[in-house]
């Protein structure tokens, strides 16, 4: 098992802003990420002016939105360079060949191919001749067939499948903790990831348990931002929470326990722990009995499950009510 990396999927949720976006970086990073990612969009290169819009945002024309918020060259270099100088890594999904071709020119190396993506062959075709670059494939709308087309054409490059249910928000009972598993056995030679949709972390913690190493959640300043992902995305206490019951689950499966070790537990053992006591004031030369002892904490001295080993002995002296048995009591 390899120690979790948490991203955090930035969206659309700068709204535009530079600014937004270089604050949300660093924010991310201060609560738990290790790789933050944006979306590149072309608004003329992806979609129809006429497409719908999801039904968790119809405020704006998707066209015109992504238009609106897209950020030039130089705001892009900027944001690259933050992440390089904060030391976080920098993640991008691209929705179009277009957008790839401008992200590699700028020197990016992690390429997130969007769920919508998984089936665009004519797109993964061209991006796989690229062999320096990590892919990350998200398969959050997609069957079997249409996964193993897709792992089959990035099959010789460097890439990460991710387990992903597209409902926003997604129920616990779609997060695919079974997908995960299958992953892993069907594609032995690739990391595994989870695309968490659900709110809280427990699917991420049973994503983890079955082996995926990569977690994807949407992080905003506040959830009343406006455009389509700060609804939904975890504001940055939540998000420092998932990341450190990540952490935390990943540390409870890698240690492992050794009963037998005790040092741990000497201080408790003695409070807790019962040793063997004088039930009553005895007399010199009183054959012990086991109605004579009494089981008490602390421990000390003689513990209770030896208490067999002074049962009808000989006691060499008085003793008195709740004196601490020992061995050298006895002739």
């Amino acid at each position: 098992m390899k120690k979790p990396i948490v991203i955090a999927e930035l969206g659309s949720v700068h709204d535009g802003s530079i600014g937004n976006c270089i604050n949300l970086i660093k924010c991310a990073q201060e609560n738990g990420a290790k790789m933050i990612k944006l979306q590149h969009h072309i608004s003329e290169e992806e979609t129809l002016k006429s497409a719908p819009n999801p039904k968790y945002f119809n405020l704006e024309n998707r066209y015109d939105y992504f238009k609106r918020t897209s950020f030039n060259k130089q705001d892009w270099l900027k944001i690259i360079n933050y992440c390089k100088k904060i030391k976080i890594d920098f993640m991008c999904s691209v929705f179009s060949l277009a957008s790839f071709k401008f992200l590699i020119n700028l020197g990016v190396k992690n390429i997130k191919i969007p769920s919508g993506e998984l089936s665009n062959t004519h797109l993964l075709k061209k991006i796989s001749l690229n062999k320096k670059i990590n892919f990350f494939l998200s398969t959050g709308m997609s069957n079997w067939k249409e996964i193993s087309n897709a792992v089959s054409i990035l099959d010789q490059n460097k890439l990460v499948i991710f387990q992903c249910t597209s409902l926003y928000p997604c129920p616990i009972s779609y997060s695919g903790i079974n997908v995960v598993k299958e992953l892993k056995k069907k594609f032995p030679t690739h990391a595994i990831g989870f695309s968490d949709h659900t709110t809280g972390s427990v699917a991420a913690i049973l994503a983890l348990s079955e082996g995926s190493e990569y977690f994807e959640k949407h992080f905003t300043f506040s959830n009343y931002m406006y455009g389509s992902d700060a609804k939904l995305a975890s504001e940055p206490s939540i998000f420092k929470e998932y990341c450190s019951s990540l952490n935390d689950a990943y540390i409870a499966c890698v240690k492992k326990v050794n009963k037998d070790n005790l040092k741990p537990f000497k201080q408790m053992r003695k409070i807790f722990q019962k040793s063997l006591y004088y039930k009553f004031d005895i007399k010199k030369n009183t054959i012990l009995k086991e109605n004579l002892i009494s089981f008490k904490k602390p421990e000390k001295g003689i513990p209770a499950n030896e208490y067999t080993k002074v049962v009808n002995r000989k006691l060499k002296k008085n003793v008195k009510k709740d004196q601490n048995i020992k061995f050298s009591d006895f002739k």
